[in-house]
């Protein structure tokens, strides 16, 4: 890869307006940290992914693993704990802000992690167009934007067409696990997971945090205001 850091790749139809998806993600800017794009420059090349009309999921990925989809790593915190205690496992961190990924990648090469993959796109054009069907182990949801004002709802990833289409990558018993400290949210992702067919809930209801999702930064700043964390973990039928 070059010097310059990764963008989101564009669709044809992203070039017509009237044809563009809601956006379900704040397109906010920012700083990265110097040993952050250091580790873009020295790392993408490995553990980067370049989705475009050339990706190709398994030579892309270069793992013989299964892979799991994390949507919104944010910082990665999380993403590096996860993939140092699952070592069998290739967590491919797809999120639309380039500083997190590049602490991913130097937070990765630290720690002597190999398993993470890390990708800078829109996860709906990923997931729609580039991951085959019945080709994912897990994919994870952590604390997605909350959109809390109800005219904003409409923007919220979680959404019965979104669910169809995730569940349609998962293959037979994988899994797809959400959380989120926003209430009308969590009650909104139970009732859009429950309705799809393709879906089974583990729990009744909400589940408790599995011991091996760590505690996240979004999740911490929940809790500082006093907020529920609710988990959801269905698997494909």
């Amino acid at each position: 890869m070059s010097s310059s850091t990764p963008v989101p790749s564009q669709t044809e139809e992203a070039n017509h307006p009237e044809h563009r998806p809601i956006r379900t993600f704040h397109a906010r800017r920012s700083r990265i940290r110097p040993s952050a794009k250091s580790a873009i420059d020295r790392l993408w090349d490995r553990w980067g992914v370049d989705i475009d009309d050339n990706f190709d999921f398994v030579r892309s990925l270069r793992t013989d693993h299964d892979v799991v989809l994390e949507i919104g790593c944010g910082m990665g915190d999380a993403t590096v704990a996860m993939a140092r205690a699952e070592p069998n496992t290739t967590i491919l961190a797809v999120d639309v802000h380039t500083p997190g990924l590049g602490v991913i990648l130097r937070d990765c090469e630290r720690d002597g992690v190999s398993n993470v993959r890390v990708a800078c796109c829109d996860a709906v054009t990923l997931i729609r167009d580039h991951i085959p069907d019945g080709s994912l182990a897990g994919i994870r949801i952590y604390f997605p934007d909350p959109w809390p004002k109800q005219r904003q709802h409409k923007r919220r990833l979680i959404q019965p067409e979104f669910v169809s289409l995730a569940s349609s990558k998962l293959r037979s018993s994988g899994t797809l696990h959400l959380a989120t400290d926003w209430q009308n949210y969590a009650d909104q992702m139970l009732e859009v997971l429950s309705d799809e067919p393709t879906l089974h809930n583990t729990s009744e209801g909400f589940t408790a945090r599995p011991q091996w999702r760590p505690v996240t930064r979004f999740e911490s700043r929940g809790l500082r205001l006093g907020h529920t964390i609710n988990d959801l973990l269905f698997t494909k039928v």
